[in-house]
C-alpha cells in the first residue's frame, strides 16, 4: 500500500524558515514526478512546487520562487521543501503529492496519483 508522510510542518514567524519532508512508502517514485500543493483557509487548493524523476527538473508557483526550494533523495524516496523568508500569505496546509504516470515536474494536480495527509504550516506575522 502506497504512503506519502509529511512532517515538519510548524508555526514560525514572519521571515523564518521551515522544511518540510515527504516521505514515499509502498513503492518507488524516484522515476515520477513528485510536488508539493498547499491549500489556506477559504481557498482553493494550489500547486507549490514540483520535481522531476531524479530531480530532473523542478518547478515553482510564482509566489514561492526564489525563496524555496524543491529537492529529492531517490535512495531514501523523500522530497523536501525548503521554506525560507516565509510569509503569512503562505500559512496553509501543505500536501505531498507523487505522479505514477509522469516524469517530469508538473504544476497540475490530475497528474499526481498519491496524496499525503497534509502538514500544517502557520506563519505569523
Amino acid at each position: 500500500q502506497v504512503h506519502l508522510e509529511e512532517s515538519g510542518g510548524g508555526l514560525v514567524q514572519a521571515g523564518g524558515s521551515l522544511r518540510l519532508s515527504c516521505a514515499a512508502s509502498g513503492r518507488t517514485f524516484s522515476n515520477n514526478a513528485m510536488g508539493w500543493f498547499r491549500q489556506a483557509p477559504g481557498k482553493e487548493r494550489e500547486f507549490v512546487a514540483a520535481c522531476g524523476w531524479r530531480g530532473s527538473n523542478t518547478y515553482y508557483v510564482d509566489s514561492v520562487k526564489g525563496r524555496f526550494t524543491i529537492s529529492r533523495d531517490s535512495a531514501t524516496d523523500t522530497v523536501y521543501l525548503q521554506m525560507n523568508s516565509l510569509k503569512p500569505e503562505d500559512t496553509a496546509v501543505y500536501y505531498c503529492a507523487a505522479s505514477l504516470k509522469y516524469n517530469f515536474a508538473a504544476r497540475y494536480e490530475y497528474l499526481y496519483d498519491y496524496w499525503g495527509q497534509g502538514t500544517q504550516v502557520t506563519v505569523s506575522s
